[in-house]
This record gives structure tokens, sequence and C-alpha cells, in this order.
């Protein structure tokens, strides 16, 4: 057996096998300037996936965009050197780590607004329990906190996704998907963090989670890194996926294709 990064605990590992969500403390410590040079970039010269998630009378800012790791190259370096791949790997009970994508949330300060809850697994192209993002946040958290459910993951039927702004259904046919639950109303289990930056929610592509507006006077920007492992493959969704990575030239069953995902880790 590998032996584990010193972030992380058997139990760490047992947690996230049954619950589907852990917290790594200092993951990106090393990172977060680097991070921060990143997410400026980012905002100033935003990608084709880039969104502002808020209504016209909404107050705040709720700025999001993926897919940039190939052209800023602080997200770049940050997944090459960071030691994200080899705990995802100890995370995931998986001998390949694969590199899925890098988004970016920031919520400047007044933004009430929360992220809707949901589950990332029904928006991609991707299938498999060997699955993880990493949820960081490059400012402290204490408020405008990650939420996730706990055991979600191991749920029959996977969650309907939904767009953001509008709550609209993502796909034309739902009926595969149960409805958008109210974990507080329901009385659900929800994990939440007070957090340094640099600190990273672990959690699989199949826990429902949503985060909390940000009311405070500072900014809440956090980094996102999802990964995907041994068991990973490519499956075909009732419509366009969220990101869509349109010619990928993939079919069902594929693993996904290394020269556009690239394999960060292999263990013998």
């Amino acid at each position: 057996m590998n032996t584990l990064h010193a972030l992380v605990s058997p139990k760490d590992v047992d947690t996230y096998a049954s619950d589907g969500v852990v917290l790594i403390r200092g993951l990106f410590a090393d990172h977060v300037e680097k991070l921060r040079e990143g997410v400026e970039r980012n905002m100033r010269e935003p990608g084709p996936y880039a969104a502002e998630n808020l209504l016209k009378h909404e107050a705040g800012r709720f700025f999001d965009d993926y897919c940039n790791w190939q052209r800023i190259p602080e997200f770049r370096e940050v997944i090459e050197t960071s030691a994200a791949a080899q705990v995802a790997g100890d995370l995931m009970q998986s001998k390949r780590v694969q590199l899925f994508h890098d988004h970016v949330l920031v919520k400047e300060p007044g933004t009430s607004k929360p992220t809707p809850w949901h589950q990332d697994g029904p928006y991609y192209f991707v299938q498999g329990r060997q699955t993880i993002s990493f949820w960081s946040p490059l400012d402290p958290v204490s408020t405008a906190t990650l939420r996730c459910v706990a055991g979600s993951h191991l749920w029959p039927r996977p969650v309907l996704p939904t767009r953001w702004l509008s709550q609209s259904d993502f796909y034309p046919d739902s009926s595969a998907y149960i409805a958008v639950p109210d974990p507080d109303a329901d009385g659900m289990d929800i994990r939440e963090f007070a957090m340094e930056p640099g600190d990273a929610v672990a959690f699989n592509f199949g826990i429902l989670h949503g985060a909390r507006g940000n009311e405070t006077t500072a900014r809440r920007r956090a980094f996102s890194l999802r990964l995907v492992g041994d068991d990973a493959y490519y499956t075909e969704r009732p419509g366009p996926t969220s990101p869509p990575f349109p010619g990928h030239g993939m079919t069902t069953g594929d693993r996904l294709r290394e020269d556009w995902f690239p394999l960060l880790s292999a263990r013998g």
C-alpha cells in the first residue's frame, strides 16, 4: 500500500468514502499568493465560460469562470507543483489522478446571494465513484462558507442540475433526476468549516453542496480543482454538458483523453 501524504490520515480516507466530504488543512497553503495572482489575471482576462451570477437588483458581484489552466500560468503551476494530485489519489483510493478542470468563484463584499444547492456530477460528462473536487478559499472564511451534505454522493438518483440565474432545468429530460432538495428544511447532515487561505474542502462530484452569501466587508475568492481517478469514464448526458468541451471525440466508456485531461499522477 502506498504511504499516505502527510496531510491525509487513514480516518480522512474512511470519511471521504463514507461521507464524501473531508477538510484538508493547508493543502494549498504554500500557493495562496500564486493562486490570488491567477484569480486576478482571470478576472482581468475572463475566458469564454465566465459568468456574472447576479440579477440586476441583487447587490455585490458573484463572478465565476472555469477551464483556464492552459492559459493562466499561475493555475498551471499550482496544479503541477502542489500536493493536490497525491492527496486526491489518497482520498479517492486511486492509482491514477487525472485533471478535469479548474474553477474560480469570487463573491465580492456585500454579495448576499447564496450559491444554489447542486451536485457537480450531473453537469459533467464524467461517471465514476473515484472523483474529487478541492474548494480552497484564498481569504479567511467564517461565514461565507461552502456547505456539503454528507453522504449525498451515495444517493440512488442524482439531483436535477439547474441554471444558477434562471433556476430552469439544465437538460430537457429531467425524468432521471430528483428535484433539488432543501437540506436546511429537511434536516440533512450539512458540513461546513471555518477555513484559512489554502485550506481545502475535498468532496465527491456526487455531493450536494452550495455556499452562503458573502455579507462581510471582505472578498471571498475561491479556487476549485476537479480531478478524476481510476474508474472515471466518459458518459452521454441528455444535453450539452457544463463544461461542454466541444469536439472531444470520446464515446461512452472511454477514459478521458489524456491530451485534453492530463494525467497528474500514476502509481504502480
